[in-house]
Parts: C-alpha cells; sequence; structure tokens
C-alpha cells in the first residue's frame, strides 16, 4: 500500500454521492477520483464537489476518471448497480447486478488494483462474493459493506429506548443484509451490563426488543416508500469503514466478510463482527451464538448459498 490516500468510488448514484460528500469532513485524503459509465454525470459531481472545498475540511483533488486511474488508490468503493424495480424479483434484481457487479471486477483487475475492495451494490453479501471471485483479490481485501447500517439502526433505537448515548450501545445485526438478519441479544450490552439483565432491572418488556428488531429490519422500506431510496445512512456507514482501514484502527465493524469456517459456514459472505484495519479484514469475531441464534444465521446462510449456487456461479462461468 503506497503512502498517498486516494479513493476510488466506482457509481455516483445517490448512495455514491451522499459518501462522497461525507468525505469533505476528512482531512487525510488526497485524491478521490469518480467513476461512472455516464461520464457527464461523474464529471459533474466532481465540479460539483470540488467548488465546495474551499469551506470544507478536506483539501483532496476530486476528478472524474476511469478504470486504470485505481491503479494507485488505496481503496476502491463500489456502489454502482441496477436499483430494484416495482414488480421486480430479488433474484431478478441479483442476475443484473451480479452481469454488472462482474464486469466492474474485471476493470478493476485489469487496472491493476491491489487495495482494498468495499462493496455497497445490492444484494450485498451477493455482490460482495460476485466482485471477490470475478477480481482475483484476497477475500480479507474484499469487504461489503453488510449489516453495518443495520447495525447503526439498531444502536440509534436503543439508544432512544434506553436514553443513552448510541455510542455506550453494543449490539450487533448479524446475517444476511435484508429480512433473513437477526440480532443476537444475548451479546447486546448498554455500557458494560447485559441488555437481558436491564430489561429486567427496569421491568420492560421483552416484546419491546421484537419491536426495535423488526423497525431496524422494515428501515429501508419505510423510507423508500417515503422519499423513493435510501442513501445519507450508508453513505456515513461507508465513510466510517474507510476511516478503520485508513487509520488501521483494529475496528470491529459488522460488515459483509467471507466465512471460512469461522461459524461452521464456507464459501460466502455474510454480515459478521468483524476486526477491520488497513490490510482489510483482520479477523473474524467468533460469537457463541445459542441454539435460536445459530439457527437464524444457518438460514440466513443456506438461502444465500442457494442463491450463489443456482444464479450467481452459473453467470461467473459465462464466457469462460
Amino acid at each position: 500500500m503506497n503512502n498517498k490516500r486516494k479513493i476510488g468510488l466506482i457509481g455516483t448514484g445517490f448512495v455514491g454521492m451522499s459518501f462522497a460528500y461525507t468525505l469533505l469532513s476528512q482531512t487525510d485524503i488526497d485524491e478521490l477520483v469518480l467513476i461512472d459509465v455516464n461520464k457527464e454525470k461523474a464529471e459533474g459531481e466532481a465540479m460539483d464537489l470540488a467548488h465546495g472545498l474551499p469551506y470544507a475540511q478536506s483539501k483532496m483533488k476530486i476528478y472524474e476518471g476511469s478504470y486504470k486511474d485505481l491503479r494507485d488508490a488505496t481503496i476502491a468503493v463500489v456502489t454502482a448497480g441496477a436499483a430494484q424495480k416495482e414488480g421486480q424479483t430479488r433474484l431478478e434484481l441479483t442476475a443484473i447486478n451480479t452481469r454488472i457487479t462482474k464486469n466492474i471486477a474485471e476493470e478493476v483487475k485489469k487496472s491493476g488494483f491491489n487495495g482494498i475492495a468495499i462493496i455497497a451494490s445490492n444484494p450485498v453479501d451477493l455482490m460482495t462474493y460476485v466482485f471477490k471471485e470475478a477480481s482475483g483479490l484476497p477475500c480479507m481485501k474484499v469487504i461489503g459493506s453488510g449489516t453495518l447500517l443495520d447495525t447503526a439502526r439498531l444502536r440509534y433505537m436503543l439508544s432512544n429506548y434506553f436514553e443513552v448515548n448510541a455510542a455506550n450501545i453494543h449490539a450487533y445485526v448479524m446475517g444476511e443484509h435484508g429480512d433473513l438478519s437477526f440480532v443476537p441479544w444475548i451479546h447486546t450490552y448498554v455500557s458494560s451490563k447485559s441488555l437481558l439483565e436491564l430489561l429486567d432491572e427496569k421491568d420492560r418488556d421483552l416484546k419491546d426488543l421484537l419491536d426495535i428488531y423488526e423497525n431496524v429490519r422494515d428501515a429501508a422500506y419505510k423510507i423508500i416508500a417515503k422519499k423513493g431510496a435510501t442513501y445519507y445512512g450508508i453513505g456515513l456507514s461507508l465513510n466510517r469503514l474507510v476511516s478503520a482501514i485508513l487509520h488501521n484502527e483494529n475496528s470491529i465493524m459488522t460488515v459483509s466478510a467471507y466465512q471460512n469456517g469461522e461459524y461452521s459456514k464456507q464459501g460466502l459472505y455474510i454480515g459478521v463482527p468483524s476486526v477491520i484495519n488497513k490490510e482489510g479484514v483482520r479477523e473474524i469475531v467468533k460469537l457463541h451464538l445459542n441454539e435460536v441464534d445459530q439457527s437464524k444465521f444457518d438460514r440466513s446462510c443456506d438461502n444465500l448459498l442457494a442463491i450463489i449456487n443456482d444464479t450467481i456461479d452459473p453467470i461467473l462461468k459465462e464466457n469462460g
């Protein structure tokens, strides 16, 4: 990894540009290159961002570029992909975005890029797998945004519920970024106190936890129904992940990480607590899951593996 801190952003839609905008608050990024099939849009976005630099914390160079500009990039963030249309199944979206992500990964590979790749395109666990397979990058250097935003939503809601600063809420959403996610409540703490113990102490109802989880799970649907898309939350989440990598933090974050037997699963990406540093995923944190939570995790993994076997792998084998 070179000394220059350069970020490549592939995809200048709402998510990509929300992320790019948050980077203006960073003070230690040297370059930001925007890459999109719509070069005019990428150029316009680069101009718009750059014109605000005199009032921003950052003094980075911002410009529209191409895949060849990724050769010396520290991090490549992929947000490109088709959005789910009304009446379109998740499986249909997966097939479309698999081909898009495969093409992006192959172009990234041709550029000689050897940094950390962060994938935020949906379905994110599956697209992270596609990118890793098509790019040939080591699995530890390919990270999906996974349940990073879901975890932020959970901590936000628990913070409001207990009237405690979110920084003191230690909670994780695990599994697929989607309807099959789950919260391992036995590993949830407010400061150093077990959440379940705190509920009993404050005479709160366990049903409240189910309501909170359902609000976390369904948050994206509600936001999309009200404003058409979600992008600010994931933009800030990507910023946080990039910061953890650039500053070699060894922070624990719930990203989509490659499973190599840590939770008795192999050959897929899924949301789990992971230690993040300048090398990518340093290691996966192995939590003890009770029988109920392990069953939820297994179901989530089985669903992803079925789609990989039935839809994604055949597409990856197309044209050699």
